[in-house]
């Protein structure tokens, strides 16, 4: 880890008897956007969680500039039902002291940026979910954090928040803060600078997605014929297959992309977990 950025070196975090994250390391550079993927307990949540410094870490390090120059957006994205998007903004001002003419003109960049300019006077259980999710972004960056920590911003919103989100971001980035997210669309970390796969809390690959899908292990086909179930997964109307590395694949060659090399990689550790 770089000083023009922040991470975590070697993290591990354990619940009672849940290993949650085993040696984990990232680097989340400044002025770029860093991605985390991988399925249902793989220990995204965590990893980010422990970035953002509120869950405490069993072993390891993390880089980072401490609460007050983190924003952090946790699953859900962190509004309240009853208060409007105005009563919002004042009660994280508060927690981060800022006040008089620099609220003002924070404010007035928050509801410029995310749209809700017309919805400030609404409680946030009126807006939707994508305007819910707007609001808690901008919350998260209402005091220009360096690190910026996103935990799945863009999940269950629609086409057209998903893309203002990315906007979002992308800007965030730009201005030069270090902008890490979750997310459980490959799609979306098809567009960031690097991408850590984790499965079951351990680190399958990293680096920049094109760089994933080159170092996806194995091969992987467009199942014909019978396969065994335990290594094939349905990408749209089609059937994928995977086969380890000394194994003679049979069906019809696929372009890999990111969301490929991701299942690839689950499937080789947990065949050579067996």
């Amino acid at each position: 880890m770089s000083a023009s950025g922040f991470g975590a070196s070697g993290v591990s975090v354990r619940y009672d008897d849940v290993l949650a994250l085993d040696d984990v390391t990232l680097a989340v550079p400044a002025g770029a956007v860093t991605a985390v993927v991988g399925g249902d307990g793989a220990g995204k949540s965590t990893l980010l969680r422990a970035l953002a410094g509120v869950v405490p870490l069993t072993r390891g390090s993390v880089r980072a500039p401490g609460r007050r120059a983190t924003g952090f957006m946790p699953t859900g994205g962190g509004t309240w039902a009853e208060l409007t998007v105005d009563e919002h903004v004042d009660f994280v001002a508060a927690a981060h002291g800022l006040r008089g003419t620099d609220l003002e003109r924070r404010r007035e960049r928050l509801l410029q940026a995310t749209g809700l300019h017309a919805a400030r006077h609404r409680l946030a259980s009126a807006l939707s979910g994508g305007m819910r999710q707007k609001l808690a972004f901008g919350l998260a960056t209402l005091h220009d954090p360096a690190l910026l920590v996103l935990d799945e911003p863009s999940t269950g919103v629609d086409p057209v928040s998903r893309v203002d989100l990315w906007r979002l971001v992308a800007q965030a980035a730009s201005d030069g803060a270090a902008v890490v997210l979750a997310t459980t669309y490959l799609d979306e970390a098809e567009r960031t600078s690097s991408v850590l796969v984790l499965h079951e809390g351990r680190e399958l690959l990293q680096g920049p997605p094109d760089e994933v899908v080159r170092r996806s292990p194995g091969h992987v086909r467009r199942a014909t014929g019978a396969h065994d179930p335990r290594w094939t997964w349905r990408r749209g109307r089609e059937l994928r297959a995977w086969f380890p590395a000394d194994a003679t694949p049979t069906g019809d060659p696929v372009h890999v992309d990111l969301e490929d090399a991701v299942v690839a990689a689950a499937l080789a550790r947990e065949a050579a977990d067996a």
